[in-house]
């Protein structure tokens, strides 16, 4: 159903609807006042998908979206970026959220005074925006930045303004989406990089939360929570924000060897520093050790290759740098909380 029928309709329309044709269920994007109980009072269960808000009387496909802006603003400091910036829309709990999660994470590391928000877009007006105020926004940034928008669309939308306004991604702006959007990342120009959710997970799980409602309408439930499962990186982040020369070298270097095994010393021997002042330079430009960014980042690509891959984890293991597989299992288990074969079932 179009959302233009409800919008015209309004419930009881959906409803009459509904019942004609023997619904048993019905899964919505509901407005903050449409009349939900009517479902249950006629005998449809109704699960809402997030739009403005989340219901408290219907269970709601929803999100850990605090989570999803702390994975977004770790993602941009562990590539050197000191100035952060969100865009999104304005009374919209999912947009609202990740900016929170991505404030309190930047927060944390005590960039609080380097943060810069623009959410005066209003969700109805989906297809609808003012560029110049937008533009003047954009300009009014320092530059570099890494900006998170709060969806693959409103990403899409900061490229379009910044080639209005001359501003480049990512040398200017860095940015990144989120849903992983694959027709809206891969079409942007340049091409998005955007926060993973595990959106066909939440499918499954909606699915067997409503079999449970018709089953027994009184059973109690808990929301279906779906979860981002890591970063796809494309060409509007691949930048590194750092002024010093040899942190930049030792990133790029990082980067494009990680699957080979790398260690510290061959890091080292990339730049003209001793290992002790590289480590301090490298700290203070991406808030970890050399050893900690190889393992995170080697871990992440383990990670993301387990759920778009069908090879083998050894073969995948392998593919990323690690050695020793039993070894692997351990440091997954630190990492992720279960083993890279329970990870890959449950996220599948």
């Amino acid at each position: 159903m179009p959302p233009s029928y409800k919008h015209i309709h309004g419930i009881p329309g959906v409803l009459e609807w509904a019942r004609k044709w023997e619904a048993d269920a019905i899964i919505g994007q509901f407005d903050t006042n449409d009349e939900v109980g009517l479902f249950a009072e006629n005998g449809i269960v109704a699960l809402a998908q997030d739009y403005k808000k989340r219901w408290g009387c219907i269970p709601n496909i929803t999100g850990a979206y605090h989570l999803t802006g702390e994975m977004a603003a770790g993602y941009f400091m562990q590539k050197g970026f000191r100035q952060f910036a969100f865009y999104g829309y304005r009374d919209v709990v999912w947009s609202q959220e990740r900016c929170e999660g991505f404030q309190a994470a930047i927060t944390r590391q005590g960039y609080a005074g380097n943060f810069y928000e623009y959410q005066h877009q209003q969700l109805d007006e989906l297809w609808f925006y003012e560029a110049d105020p937008l533009c003047a926004w954009l300009l009014s940034l320092p530059h570099p930045i890494a900006l998170m928008a709060c969806d693959d669309n409103q990403a899409s939308r900061i490229t379009e303004a910044c080639k209005l306004c001359g501003l480049r991604i990512p040398e200017d702006i860095a940015v990144l989406g989120v849903d992983n959007d694959e027709v809206t990342c891969t079409l942007s120009d340049p091409t998005l990089s955007s926060v993973d959710m595990n959106i066909k997970r939440g499918g499954y799980e909606a699915a067997r939360l409503l079999e449970t409602l018709l089953k027994d309408p009184e059973h109690p439930y808990q929301d279906v929570i779906i979860q981002p499962t890591g970063i796809v990186s494309r060409q509007s982040t691949n930048t590194y924000s750092t002024e010093d020369p040899y942190i930049l070298k030792a990133l790029q270097y990082i980067h494009q060897h990680v699957g080979q095994g790398i260690h510290v010393e061959d890091v080292v021997q990339q730049v003209p520093l001793s290992r002790r002042l590289l480590e301090i330079r490298f700290k203070q430009e991406t808030c970890k050790s050399v050893y900690q960014y190889i393992f995170h980042l080697r871990m992440e690509r383990f990670t993301q290759l387990l759920l778009r891959s069908n090879d083998p984890i050894a073969e995948i293991a392998q593919q990323t740098g690690f050695s020793d597989l039993r070894n692997l299992a351990r440091q997954f288990r630190l990492y992720k909380g279960c083993t890279p074969l329970e990870y890959r079932r449950k996220h599948r």
